[in-house]
């Protein structure tokens, strides 16, 4: 069993399936409910320098990918962590999670942010078993920030350290 990291476009055609089905899982959790705020996306802002799509394959087929593009100068935002779903729970999105984290540092990046969504309970568990700090009560009903004055959306960051990051590359 192979696996590696490569780095690909948003637009290329081997992920459209695998982006619809993740947009498909959104909308089963969520309905329309976030389309009044949906965001613009534009493929530049994945790509180097400034930002990143990265698929994971295992013997030639991709099981899991991650992206990120930028927040701010200092700061890459993560998009578009997916695993296939016969997959999941092997730790594999906390390994595109550490990659993106690596290359954003790569990148000169010294911050991540990111946010999920309310009824993702699983994303919240990585994240935070990933070191990030969400910028949310945890410990409240995360069906309550599907309501105002909150827009649905959990938010975390987390400071880049050059220094462990190295160690794990």
């Amino acid at each position: 069993m192979s696996e590696h990291f490569r780095d690909v476009s948003p637009d290329a055609p081997e992920l459209q399936p695998i982006l619809d089905g993740l947009f498909g899982e959104y909308a089963a959790r969520y309905g329309d409910y976030f389309s009044r705020s949906a965001e613009v996306e534009l493929t530049e802002w994945y790509l180097a320098p400034q930002g990143l799509f990265i698929v994971l394959e295992r013997d030639g087929e991709i099981i899991a990918t991650g992206a990120y593009k930028p927040f701010d100068a200092h700061t890459a935002e993560i998009k578009r962590i997916w695993t296939k779903h016969e997959l999941r729970k092997q730790g594999l999105a906390a390994k595109i999670v550490q990659e993106l984290e690596r290359r954003a540092v790569l990148a000169g990046y010294s911050h991540i942010y990111l946010t999920t969504g309310f009824r993702q309970p699983e994303a919240v568990r990585l994240y935070l078993s990933q070191g990030y700090q969400p910028q949310f009560d945890v410990h409240r009903d995360p069906e309550e920030y599907s309501q105002p004055p909150f827009d649905g959306r959990l938010r975390f960051s987390k400071a880049l350290s050059v220094e462990r990051l190295s160690k794990t590359a």
